[in-house]
């Protein structure tokens, strides 16, 4: 049953390698190469978001023979919103262990 109260967080939304038909949600300068789940987990609540599921085991339904991940966040504004928060968090986050 569809669950209308929260947001499911795919990692490849954020994958730097996906073209955007492949399943990529924000642009190239928001995302990152092959992100982990704790990278994700660390950035949505970083961002200000509670986690309230998440599953390493799954595979993300336009890549079904690639193993992938995901984040449950309970819905408070848009999709886009807060992924782009999200975003920002884990690409300023991977830029400071680059350096």
């Amino acid at each position: 049953m569809k669950d209308y109260e929260h947001v499911v967080i795919w990692l490849d939304y954020f994958n730097k390698n996906l073209k955007k038909s492949k399943g990529r949600r924000v642009p190239l300068e928001k995302s990152v190469f092959d992100p982990s789940l704790k990278e994700v987990m660390d950035a949505t609540k970083e961002a200000g978001f509670e986690i309230t599921d998440s599953d390493e085991k799954v595979r993300f339904p336009k890549r079904p023979f690639v193993r992938s991940g995901y984040v449950v966040v309970p819905k408070g504004m848009s999709k886009s919103k807060i992924l782009y928060k999200i975003s920002e968090k884990l690409v300023s986050k991977r830029a400071k262990h680059s350096k």
